[in-house]
C-alpha cells in the first residue's frame, strides 16, 4: 500500500495544478486519473480542441471572405477537414504530454485508474482489473463534470451528440441543430457554420449567453445572425426522432409547432458534476440539491481532510476557476493563507468577435444597490481595430459612483479574451475608473478602448 501526504483525484485543470502546487510546497503527492491522458475535459475534449478548431476555421473564413479587402489575392483556397482535425489532435497531444512532463519534474506520482473510497483515508484504484490501494492524509477531489443529456434523448455521439462528439466528427455535416445557446452552443455553431454547415440554434431563453452583459449579448446575437446562424429563441423542444438520414426534431416557437430535419443534433444544455462511483456517500460527504459537493470557505467538505474544487462545487464551470481553486487548496493544506477572488474571475465566449466579462454586469450592479457609472467605447473608433479590419464590437465598463471603483468590464471584440484581464486586475486591486483613464496605454492598441470607456464613464471621452 502506498501512502501520500496529498492524493488528488482527477487530473484536469484543477487537479493537476493542485497536485503540482502541493508537490512544490514539499508534500508527497499522487494524482489519480481514470482517462488515458492527463488534462481532463478541458484539454482533451473541451477548451483546447474547440479553440483549435475555432482558430482554424476563423483563418479559413478570413481568407475566404475578408483577405481580399486587405489586398491579399489568391487563385484557389480550400478546407482540408481531415488535416484540420489532425492539427487539433497534435495540439491536444503536445499539451497532455506537457502535463506528464510537469508531473515528472515536480515528482508527482501519476496513477492510472478509477478511485473509490474504502474509508475516509483510503481509496482503491481499479485499472483493467488491477486494484491498488492508496492512502492519503489529505484528498483533493477534482473529478470535473460531464455533458447533460436531454431526459428523453441519450447521447449516441453519432446523430445525437455532445460537445465531445462535435469535436470528433469525421466529416462536415450539411445541417446541424444545436440545443442551447450558451458558450458551448454558439462556439460549436460557429465552427461548423464557417465550414458551410447550415446551423440552427434552439434556446428556451429569450437571449443567448446569459452570463454576459445585456448590451454584449444583444450585439453578439446580431453578429452571429449576420454570419448565418439561425436562432430560435424562447423555443421549447418537444421531441426528437431518429430517421434513416439524420434526426427530426419538433419544437415550439412563438406559439407555433415546427419540425426541423437535421443531420446531427448537438445537445449543449449544460454540464453536471461528475461524482458518481467515488463512494462519497459511504464516508459521509454531503451533496447539495444541485449535485455539487458542499464545502466551506476553505474548500473543505463535511470531512475536513477532504477538499473539493472545480466543476463539482458551486460556481461557474470554468477551467481557470478550477486551477485557481486547486492552487488555493494546496497552499491551504501547506498552512499558507490562500483565497480565490471570484469577483475577478473572467468568462469568455470564443466566437468572432469574442465576448468577455468580469465582475458585475449593469443589471447586477443596480440590483446590488450601487449607483452605477457606465462608460462605453466602440471599436469602430479604435485605430488598431481599424488597422486590423476588426472594428466590430464595444467595451463597456461599470463603476460604483460612490467610490469610483471598477465593478465590471464587458467586451465584445477581436481578442476580447486577451483584454479582459485588465478588468480582472482592476477588480483584484480595487482600481478606480480614474486609475484606468490615467493609465498610459500603447498606441495603437485595442486596449485603448478600455481607457476610452473609463474616460466616457467619467464624462470626458475623446473619441
Amino acid at each position: 500500500m502506498k501512502q501520500f501526504d496529498v492524493v488528488v483525484i482527477g487530473a484536469g485543470p484543477g487537479g493537476y495544478v493542485a497536485a503540482i502546487r502541493a508537490a512544490q510546497l514539499g508534500m508527497k503527492v499522487a494524482c489519480i486519473e481514470k482517462a488515458q491522458t492527463l488534462g481532463g475535459t478541458c484539454l482533451n475534449v473541451g477548451c483546447i480542441p474547440s479553440k483549435t478548431l475555432l482558430q482554424s476555421t476563423r483563418y479559413w473564413e478570413w481568407l475566404e471572405k475578408e483577405s481580399k479587402g486587405l489586398g491579399i489575392e489568391y487563385n484557389e483556397i480550400k478546407v482540408n477537414f481531415e488535416t484540420m482535425m489532425q492539427r487539433k489532435a497534435k495540439v491536444v497531444f503536445s499539451l497532455t504530454e506537457g502535463i506528464t512532463g510537469l508531473f515528472k519534474k515536480n515528482k508527482v506520482e501519476s496513477i492510472r485508474g478509477t478511485a473509490k473510497f474504502v474509508d475516509s483515508h483510503l481509496v482503491e484504484v481499479t485499472d483493467n482489473g488491477r486494484i491498488e490501494k492508496i492512502k492519503g492524509n489529505y484528498f483533493i477531489l477534482a473529478t470535473g463534470s460531464e455533458a447533460v443529456a436531454l431526459p428523453f434523448l441519450a447521447f449516441d455521439e453519432k446523430k445525437i451528440i455532445s460537445s465531445t462528439g462535435a469535436l470528433s466528427l469525421e466529416k462536415v455535416p450539411k445541417q446541424m441543430a444545436v440545443i442551447g445557446a450558451g458558450a458551448i452552443g454558439v462556439e460549436m455553431a460557429s465552427i461548423y457554420r464557417r465550414l458551410g454547415t447550415q446551423v440552427h440554434i434552439i434556446e428556451r431563453a429569450e437571449e443567448i449567453c446569459l452570463a454576459m452583459d445585456p448590451t454584449i449579448r444583444k450585439l453578439l446575437l446580431r453578429g452571429l445572425k449576420q454570419q448565418g446562424i439561425k436562432f430560435h429563441l424562447s423555443a421549447h423542444l418537444h421531441s426528437a426522432k431518429y430517421e434513416r438520414e439524420g434526426v427530426t426534431i419538433e419544437f415550439e416557437e412563438g406559439g407555433e409547432r415546427k419540425n426541423l430535419h437535421t443531420d446531427l443534433l448537438l445537445v449543449a444544455v449544460g454540464r453536471k458534476p461528475h461524482t458518481e462511483g467515488l463512494g462519497l456517500e459511504q464516508i459521509g460527504i454531503k451533496k447539495s440539491s444541485r449535485g455539487t459537493l458542499n464545502i466551506d470557505n476553505f474548500f473543505r467538505t463535511s470531512l475536513p481532510h477532504i477538499f473539493a474544487i472545480g466543476d463539482i462545487v458551486d460556481g461557474p464551470m470554468l477551467a481557470h476557476k478550477a486551477s485557481d481553486e486547486g492552487m488555493a487548496v494546496a497552499e491551504s493544506i501547506a498552512g499558507k493563507a490562500a483565497y480565490v477572488n471570484y469577483m475577478a474571475l473572467p468568462q469568455v465566449v470564443y466566437t468572432h468577435p469574442e465576448a468577455a466579462a468580469v465582475g458585475l454586469n449593469e443589471p447586477e450592479a443596480r440590483e446590488a444597490g450601487l449607483e452605477v457609472m457606465v462608460g462605453t467605447a466602440f471599436f469602430k473608433g479604435n485605430a488598431r481595430a481599424r488597422c486590423m479590419g476588426e472594428s466590430e464590437g464595444i467595451v463597456k465598463i461599470i463603476g460604483d459612483k460612490k467610490s469610483e471603483r471598477v465593478v465590471g468590464l464587458h467586451i465584445l471584440g477581436s481578442h476580447a479574451s486577451e483584454m479582459i484581464e485588465e478588468g480582472a486586475l482592476a477588480l483584484q486591486k480595487k482600481v478606480t475608473l480614474e486609475d484606468i483613464a490615467r493609465l498610459p496605454h500603447s498606441h495603437p492598441t485595442l486596449t485603448e478602448a478600455i481607457k476610452e470607456a473609463a474616460m466616457d464613464a467619467l464624462g470626458y471621452a475623446m473619441h
